[in-house]
């Protein structure tokens, strides 16, 4: 008797033991508080969810039925009074002020499941916290057998940092099917992102119909097909077929609105003007400067600006000294305004290149009608008459950080993106920041909120996931890089803000270019997991963070995106090249890994490295007549990383060119 009580207490501590150390907590975005305990709630075969009588979690509750069902095989029933459910769901009668409107609490014992909130939103969250909880086969959608739907027993209580916390899709560049934007949405908001902003018009397409304005979609929405380097493409003839393309109808903007609704995100719309209008103007030539002669149709990825004098060889602009133009966007914003519920929309303003301006009589005329004296003012004389249509309809103006230039309209919000560049200090409320680029966008947004303006921060070098995020070699090519790491370091509040402006910072948001993305897949490659590192940038308490803890977690993520079948980039195992040269013209290579603890193997002999070849210790020294160096990174004896053969050749070349830039 007395062997048998000691073999069931060593079973049950060997039990406790086994939850503790092997149910690690993974959850992204982290949690303002977690306290983990001992034991493990198990999914009954029968599970009741109690929950309040709400039409906003209708969808929730839908996802939730589903996610605990299908992979499971269990019934699940979801009940308003149902006093012996195992999984409960509670609005707070009394709200609890630390918690806000999107804050929640999530109890785990071994015999229940609570989820407290003071607003349905908060509810959302806890679900999709809770459902990190269990194995990841929980996100199948086929039965799965052999698995332990265990989810560690746990106290959190969790609120959002930021009320901003946003993805930029640029739908435009290339079109992407409602169903994949949906598709979309649904990850967001697994990490707790609220925020889809559309960029819905630009040189390369216009994307949402204006019925008032047919030939937007017609013809604005369509441009020939091409595939290699965006950006490099011939013009096209004038008989090559305009059949690719596409736009979202009002009724599928509806539909994907309240897609997002049920999942708890705005979606805010962008109308790009009044640069990067080379689509609306390929359908209304009369809206530019120029009449439409310097007008080669909707841009299909050829060069239509010289990037390094900042002059534009092909019309896009609107024009501002066009009184069509305001009745054109006052089309354009009414029945944008009609569709889109969300409080702001977002009117571009970026990338304004001046040049047909400047030799437009219509534009000279207005400079001295308006006293004008710089073209900054001329675009800062029409984002303030376009902020006015955009309030006429009942909602705020956004624009990108140029609206700064020549003096800002008095309501307007700033999404800061330029730079940053170390050593230009900020601008002060005043300040002459007409040069436009020789001012950084955190000090444009710290500008712009001591001037009592909304910000969202949206720094291209921490917060652009077109950017290349491995070496240049493993990636579309891109002008820049922005691994994993300096996302993650990325803090919202910029330094320079003080307390009484804090108001101001509204929170973050990652953009998504598409020049390059010519594919859904390749858009999930892109976001995830850069996105992860957002979304805890956004949510979760600055102390709280912690790279290497991060990275265990975005692995845990790793495996519930392959049950799903989400692509994500593999490129945070990557190591970076760091080459140099010697007096004797000696290549040196460094190599650095982004996620600690591993381990690089490497060959100069062409041939693939595993862990029997050396391993990489102190910088090497290229053998002389080497051409390339293999690499490849391990954790222990697994290999981890990607097969990386990397040209001698191209590592002088980049050495050679930081000399050149010195």
């Amino acid at each position: 008797m007395k062997k048998s009580v000691l073999l069931l207490i060593s079973i049950a501590i060997n039990t406790i033991v086994f939850c503790q150390t092997s149910s690690k907590i993974s959850i992204i975005p982290e949690p303002v508080k977690i306290e983990q305990k001992s034991g493990y709630f198990t999914l009954p075969q029968n599970i009741t969810i109690q929950t309040v009588e709400t039409t906003e979690l209708k969808q929730t509750l839908v996802d939730l039925q589903k996610r605990l069902s299908v992979p499971t095989g269990y019934k699940v029933a979801v009940s308003g009074n149902a006093p012996t459910a195992v999984i409960k769901l509670e609005l707070n009668k009394t709200p609890d002020a630390t918690l806000g409107n999107e804050g929640y609490t999530l109890s785990v014992t071994t015999k229940n499941i609570t989820i407290k909130a003071n607003k349905p939103a908060g509810i959302f969250y806890g679900v999709q916290t809770l459902l990190q909880l269990f194995p990841a086969e929980i996100e199948d959608s086929v039965l799965v057998k052999n698995v332990s739907w265990q989810a560690p027993c746990v106290e959190i209580t969790d609120s959002p940092r930021f009320e901003w916390r946003g993805l930029m899709f640029d739908v435009t560049r290339h079109f992407f099917t409602k169903k994949e934007v949906e598709a979309y949405i649904d990850q967001m908001s697994k990490y707790k992102l609220n925020l889809l902003h559309l960029h819905l018009s630009d040189d390369e397409g216009w994307r949402i119909e204006i019925k008032s304005l047919p030939k937007l979609t017609q013809v604005g929405a369509w441009r020939p097909y091409k595939v290699g380097q965006f950006g490099t493409f011939a013009p096209p003839a004038a008989n090559e077929p305009r059949n690719y393309g596409g736009f979202y109808t009002q009724d599928d903007i509806k539909e994907i609105i309240q897609y997002a609704k049920e999942r708890f995100i705005n979606i805010m719309p962008e109308i790009d003007v009044p640069g990067h209008s080379l689509a609306a103007i390929t359908a209304y030539p009369e809206l530019s400067c120029s009449g439409g002669v310097k007008n080669i149709g909707v841009a299909s990825g050829e060069s239509i600006k010289d990037w390094d004098t900042h002059t534009a060889i092909y019309d896009d602009n609107l024009c501002p000294a066009n009184e069509n133009v305001y009745n054109f966007l006052d089309k354009v914003v009414t029945e944008v305004a009609a569709l889109f519920p969300f409080e702001y929309i977002h009117m571009g303003g970026d990338e304004t290149f001046k040049t047909f301006w400047k030799s437009s009589d219509a534009i000279t005329a207005l400079m001295q009608k308006e006293n004008l004296k710089t073209y900054e003012e001329v675009q800062s004389y029409f984002e303030k008459r376009l902020e006015k249509i955009v309030e006429a309809k009942g909602k705020k103006f956004m624009g990108w950080d140029e609206i700064l230039e020549g003096g800002i309209g008095p309501n307007a919000a700033v999404m800061s993106w330029r730079g940053p560049k170390d050593g230009v200090p900020a601008p002060k409320p005043g300040d002459d920041i007409s040069a436009g680029l020789a001012y950084t966008p955190v000090s444009g947004g710290v500008a712009a909120a001591k001037m009592g303006h909304y910000v969202v921060m949206s720094p291209t070098a921490f917060l652009y996931l077109d950017y290349m995020q491995s070496d240049k070699i493993m990636e579309p090519y891109v002008y820049s890089s922005l691994r994993l790491n300096k996302v993650y370091s990325f803090d919202p509040m910029p330094a320079g803000i003080g307390d009484a402006d804090k108001k101001y910072i509204l929170g973050a948001q990652g953009n998504l270019w598409t020049e390059q993305v010519y594919t859904f897949r390749q858009a999930e490659y892109m976001t995830w997991p850069r996105a992860f590192a957002i979304a805890e940038d956004a949510w979760s308490p600055k102390e709280n963070k912690n790279w290497d803890d991060f990275v265990s977690r975005v692995e845990a993520q790793f495996k519930r995106f392959n049950v799903e079948e989400v692509k994500y980039a593999p490129s945070m195992y990557d190591p970076e090249f760091i080459p140099s040269l010697d007096k004797d013209s000696t290549l040196k290579i460094e190599l650095k890994n982004e996620v600690n603890g591993l381990d690089i193997y490497y060959s100069f002999d062409n041939s693939y490295p595993d862990k029997f070849y050396p391993k990489y210790t102190q910088p090497l020294i290229a053998p002389k007549e080497a051409t390339q160096i293999k690499v490849i990174t391990y954790r222990g004896n697994q290999p981890i990383g990607r097969m990386i053969s990397m040209p001698l050749s191209e590592l002088r070349k980049r050495v050679l060119n930081e000399k050149d830039d010195e």
